[in-house]
């Protein structure tokens, strides 16, 4: 395993920006660009240690898919018109979610494999940390192409790390959706603890992830689901991660952390209905940074996922996780680099651009203190949103808590 001096990592190519599904599509490239120019602009790249991703082999994929499934992806583009959109789609492929494009195989299994690299790399020694912006494919099922995924990274990576020396790994999902393909992938081996803190299912796809799913067998307690209502913004949403979380994975004492962390939760997502501010995801990743550092010697691999605003959000939201992961912070008053401004309006005059790394978020959350220890402010709708968040904390923590040798009603635990 790593030591805890080892520097962190980027990985990265140009060639994630293949992994294209249509020009009207919401998951755009374009967001990985303008983030990674955005990144280089600021100057949190110089000197860094990037490394290119290698693309996963056909046994890297079996890990965890089907070799029906593998091989229906590499002959897509053959069996079905490019761009189809199937209302049966065999294998997820060609639906409207998941449309047909050129070389979907070799561009999926570099994604796949960029999220590999970096687990080799942690694993290895030559890096404590480290971030594939690329990856976060966790909708991907073993034979089945789903939400925007046709192959699943995380899972690819967790079940290389378990054979490679790893044997207690803690996967922590903060996407507005809930992480159901790696969840579906570990849920009853008790080496695996799956986190997902996400919009309530019965509000939001995959409408999976309830409280309730808590693992099965030898592996109960390890599923841990901390479903948040539409509207939940950056206090109430940090109330709720840091009540259950931390708790929940130092209880699992993790060798190694791999965070999805989509940004579809910011207020401004087409996709999903969170109320986010970039500072509160900001504040969500040093928060993981933090854990990390706590419980394994700060093994961490961060990948990204969903984010659909691609211009005003996920570029300014990940280069708050690359420079958290490189440990070159980002002060979120710092302005947008004007060069990287005029950049940007030339490609898209249209969008009225932020002008500073912060939304002016507040991420000063109350911890929660307990069942019945809800802050009441007086004012009604405030109060009603913490009583609504603190009936999701206290729902996933007795679910989950017992079989960690916790106490649920506690907030010390």
């Amino acid at each position: 395993m790593s030591a805890p001096s080892s520097p962190p990592a980027l990985v990265w190519s140009a060639d994630y920006l293949k992994y294209r599904w249509s020009d009207d599509h919401p998951m755009n490239p374009t967001r990985l660009a303008l983030t990674m120019d955005l990144a280089t602009t600021l100057g949190l790249l110089e000197d860094a240690d990037t490394v290119p991703p290698t693309p996963a082999s056909d046994e890297d994929l079996l890990r965890v898919h089907t070799s029906s499934y593998v091989g229906a992806v590499k002959r897509a583009h053959l069996d079905l018109p490019l761009g189809s959109r199937a209302t049966d789609p065999v294998h997820g492929l060609g639906s409207e979610d998941n449309p047909v494009f050129v070389d979907m195989h070799e561009a999926s299994a570099v994604i796949a494999g960029g999220t590999l690299t970096a687990a080799r790399a942690i694993a290895s020694g030559s890096a404590r940390r480290a971030v594939s912006i690329g990856g976060g494919m966790h909708h991907a099922m073993a034979d089945w192409a789903s939400g925007f995924c046709v192959y699943n990274d995380a899972a690819i990576a967790i079940s290389w790390l378990l054979d490679n020396g790893y044997d207690r790994i803690a996967y922590l999902d903060v996407d507005a959706h809930h992480g159901d393909g790696v969840q579906a992938a570990f849920l009853d081996d008790p080496r695996v603890m799956t986190v997902s803190v996400h919009q309530h299912p019965a509000t939001l796809w995959p409408n999976t992830g309830w409280s309730t799913e808590a693992g099965s067998g030898l592996a109960e307690g390890t599923a841990v689901n901390v479903p948040v209502l539409p509207g939940t913004g950056d206090r109430l949403w940090l109330r709720a991660f840091h009540a259950v979380v931390p708790g929940a994975v130092a209880a699992f004492r993790p060798q190694i952390i791999v965070s999805q962390c989509g940004v579809d939760s910011h207020r401004e997502d087409p996709l999903a209905d969170l109320g986010l501010t970039v500072d509160g995801q900001r504040a969500a990743f040093l928060a993981m940074r933090d854990l990390a550092d706590r419980v394994c010697e700060g093994r961490w691999l961060a990948v990204g996922g969903g984010g659909y605003g691609l211009v005003r959000v996920v570029p300014r939201a990940w280069t708050h996780l690359i420079a958290a992961v490189l440990d070159r912070d980002v002060d979120p008053s710092t302005p947008l680099p004007e060069e990287w401004r005029e950049r940007v309006r030339g490609a898209a005059p249209s969008i009225d651009l932020p002008s500073t790394m912060s939304d002016d978020g507040d991420v000063d959350y109350a911890p929660w203190d307990g069942p019945g220890g809800s802050p009441t402010s007086g004012v009604a709708v405030v109060d009603r949103a913490v009583e609504r968040v603190d009936t999701a904390i206290v729902a996933t923590r007795r679910a989950v808590y017992p079989a960690l040798g916790l106490d649920p009603e506690d907030p010390r635990d």
